[in-house]
């Protein structure tokens, strides 16, 4: 994924936020970076602050249903927002890094009316899609980063057999990042593992290891000058997902984690009780003790993960149930509430108008209209969530995913 780092000149309103997150302890995070040699941290961005990364994750899919692209990335304003974007999926198939939707992600003609810089494609150029759109992005912000992640919650399943020969997996993922068709548009790869070693108690022990085994190999393969990252799980609960895998181990050789800190609660439980889904910390009457942001980042730092190495995750959606009367969380439902894709879930672009938020609760919000409560984050809550991030140290920001945004950017204009 690579062409040499060049630095990132943010926006004047941008470094003034970087300098306050500083002066609210962001700054005492400057000279962590790997504690390998092969684990060289990203060099930081021109006048960018430690604790500033803002990390959007960008779906393959988009381009369809949604009609989501790259260009919408450029009209909203985050492109000048977002340091690094995180390309979503690729396959992890037959012990290999595989391509996700090729015709997406490679041959799709955009018109001029859809491209980034307003020319169309055209039938014999050898690149199109979404990758020739993110190239023309990174023109627009040269300093902006764009990795390939691979795995995900539906392709997850191959990743025990890449472990098995974890130098051969992270050859292929190499050989197929930097493919000459499309060398110029990465600068790493990012590791979405749902999840290590995740089986219970019928696991062998010493599956724990797989996992800084295969990114320790990734970073060989890499090496220092490309951003290798993976997104985990953000059960912090005794013996459960972290426990289940080395994070530590394998801290060495990433340059940051993306823990998922959503989807704690949601109309899986169909008769509820109703939950926000992103909760930053505990409050009374959670559903789960230990299911909130706060308890991830405490867990993970007391692994010995530096503060650096760790981005809070904020989802840029809301889930909800249907069938509630109780305005507070708590309430009882009769399963999820409808929504555009899927039923318990809905872009916060949707649900900013059509569920207006009516309380907060522990650092995010929620909402009743209706018969339907929803729980997401705000501009407002995002802000209370970046004063936790900056109090803790941690090395930025990312949030699944672009599309969910408003037209205007509002919830990835509250990060900065």
């Amino acid at each position: 994924m690579h062409v040499p780092h060049l630095p990132r000149v943010r926006p004047v309103r941008a470094l003034l936020s970087a300098l306050c997150s500083v002066a609210l302890g962001a700054g005492l995070l400057a000279g962590a970076g790997a504690t390998t040699a092969t684990a060289a941290p990203e060099a930081p961005a021109a006048g960018a602050a430690a604790g500033s990364k803002v990390v959007g994750y960008f779906t393959e899919w988009g381009t369809y249903d949604r009609e989501y692209h790259a260009k919408n990335i450029e009209t909203s304003g985050s492109g000048a927002e977002l340091t690094h974007i995180n390309y979503a999926f690729g396959n992890v198939t037959g012990g290999k890094c595989a391509m996700g939707d090729a015709y997406a992600a490679t041959d799709r003609a955009y018109t001029a009316a859809e491209s980034v810089d307003g020319v169309a494609d055209t039938w014999d150029q050898p690149l199109r899609g979404n990758f020739n759109q993110l190239l023309k992005l990174k023109k627009k912000h040269p300093g902006l980063k764009i990795l390939w992640s691979f795995g995900g919650w539906t392709w997850s399943g191959g990743f025990a057999e890449a472990a098995r020969n974890p130098v051969a997996f992270a050859r292929s993922c190499h050989d197929l990042v930097e493919n000459s068709k499309w060398a110029d548009v990465f600068d790493g790869i990012d590791i979405d593992w749902e999840y290590p070693n995740a089986c219970g108690p019928s696991c062998d022990t010493s599956g724990r290891d797989a996992f800084p085994e295969l990114m320790s190999a990734l970073r060989a393969e890499f090496g220092p000058d490309y951003l290798v990252t993976a997104a985990i799980t953000a059960d912090a609960t005794p013996g459960g997902k972290i426990d289940a895998a080395d994070y530590a181990g394998a801290a060495q050789y990433v340059d940051w984690y993306n823990p998922m800190t959503y989807d704690f609660f949601g109309a899986w439980d169909a008769t509820g009780p109703t939950a926000p889904h992103s909760p930053l910390n505990s409050y009374s009457g959670i559903p789960k003790a230990g299911y909130h942001t706060s308890a991830t980042i405490a867990k993970l730092k007391g692994l010995g993960i530096p503060s650096s190495k760790l981005l809070l995750g904020i989802g840029f959606y809301g889930r909800g149930w249907t069938g509630v009367t109780q305005s507070t969380p708590g309430g009882t439902a009769t399963g999820p509430a409808k929504g555009t894709y899927e039923n318990g879930i809905e872009d916060y672009k949707v649900l900013k108008s059509t569920c207006p938020a009516t309380g907060t609760v522990a650092g995010t919000a929620y909402a009743k209209c209706g018969s339907d409560w929803w729980s997401y984050d705000t501009p407002q809550t995002i802000a209370t969530k970046m004063t936790y991030k900056n109090q803790q140290g941690l090395g930025g920001t990312f949030f699944w995913e672009l599309s969910g945004d408003t037209a205007d950017g509002e919830l990835i204009k509250a990060i900065d």
